[in-house]
């Protein structure tokens, strides 16, 4: 039990999803189980009905999870939750961290508060799981699940003396800001190579020999000059010699500035608004009477089976949203999509299609614009 998530779902397709959402999260398929599973819930439900063995085998599975005694109670919980139509999803994780996961993932399909609801057991005057009571029926657990909460588009009863509450649910928006990359800039550096030309002077010294005939007496300086000996006389020349100097020339200065500005944020915010409607006695004895239903379903219905019990909560919907102000001279092309959004919100277990024309009776009956039988 240390490292088990349990979640109970009053939707066997809650928890179906739910489990199949931990299954592509990469648990294994042997660490998860639903009780009472598809495959078993018939049987379940037959052996139920006598009490005995189906109940027992509810309570050996939750005390086999629990343990015998030392977690009487929880068990009992669960099992009586399991008794009373609710499905329980129980996940064997291998650490905290799979835990934490395990818990998110099954909180994205909305389990039920158990400890609250075992709360509104106790102060019904339930003591402890019993194995020999019977499963509930669908009417059973149609019945009480209308006293954990009433949806919009059902009616309420109120006895004198009570009292309930209708929350009232307002959104309010708050807006942060995060850092985000907008971009900026990169400098490179890169080396280029242009061609350049320029002129220099050069000197060069050339030695010219020439012979010249002369027919002349030698002077005393020829005649000191009469010796052997040697006269040198060397070229120069010049030539060009390339020297580089680097000199910076400009400078590229990468700098950011910061600025602010105010952002306008419109959006819109969600609330809910109760409107209260007083009803004469000819208004509650046409709620309360459901002959016309019952008829009207025998007859668009009844020859493709099921029970009227499925269909009487769109019936009553239709009544009670045609009755208030703001379906008032409504038309039905006008006021169906509202309908059907409050439907599969508060009804996500029954499709549109399948309740719509229940619930166009029902809104008819009350306007009087459809036909009454």
């Amino acid at each position: 039990m240390e490292n088990t998530v349990i979640g109970v779902y009053d939707s066997y397709a809650q928890a179906q999803n739910a489990m199949n959402d931990l299954l592509s999260s990469g648990f294994a398929r042997s660490d998860v189980q639903l009780n009472p599973d598809a495959n078993t819930t018939t049987s379940q439900t037959v052996a139920g009905e006598g009490g005995g063995e189906g109940g027992s085998s509810i309570g050996n599975f939750f005390r086999s999870l629990f343990g015998m005694d030392e977690q009487r109670e929880s068990s009992d919980i669960y099992a009586e939750s399991v008794r009373r139509g609710s499905v329980v999803l129980t996940v064997n994780a291998g650490s905290e961290e799979a835990c934490d996961r395990a818990t998110e993932i099954m909180n994205r399909y909305d389990p039920v508060d158990i400890d609250e609801r075992s709360s509104q057991w106790r102060s019904q005057g339930w003591t402890g799981y019993d194995e020999s009571a019977p499963l509930y029926t669908d009417s059973d657990i149609e019945k009480e699940r209308s006293m954990y909460t009433q949806p919009s588009s059902t009616t309420q009863n109120v006895s004198s003396g009570d009292t309930t509450r209708i929350p009232v649910v307002e959104e309010s928006l708050k807006v942060g800001k995060r850092e985000v990359q907008r971009g900026g800039v990169r400098v490179y550096q890169r080396m280029t190579e242009k061609p350049v030309h320029e002129t220099v002077q050069l000197r060069q010294e050339h030695v010219n020999v020439e012979r010249r005939p002369v027919d002349q007496p030698a002077s005393e300086a020829d005649l000191s000059a009469f010796q052997e000996g040697s006269v040198e006389l060397r070229e120069t020349a010049e030539e060009p010699v390339i020297a580089k100097t680097a000199r910076v020339v400009e400078e590229v200065v990468v700098s950011k500035d910061v600025t602010q500005e105010t952002a306008n944020i419109d959006d819109t915010v969600r609330r809910t608004d109760v409107e209260v409607e007083r009803l004469g006695a000819s208004d509650i004895s046409a709620t309360e009477d459901d002959t016309d239903f019952r008829t009207h379903w025998q007859n668009a219905y009844g020859q493709s089976g099921g029970r009227y019990e499925d269909y009487d909560a769109a019936y009553r919907y239709g009544s009670m949203a045609a009755g208030t102000q703001r379906y008032k001279n409504y038309r039905w092309e006008d006021a169906e999509p509202t309908m059907r959004s409050e439907w599969e919100s508060s009804h996500p277990e029954s499709t549109w299609e399948k309740v719509k024309d229940a619930v166009r009776y029902g809104a008819e009956r009350v306007t009087g614009k459809g036909p009454r039988r």
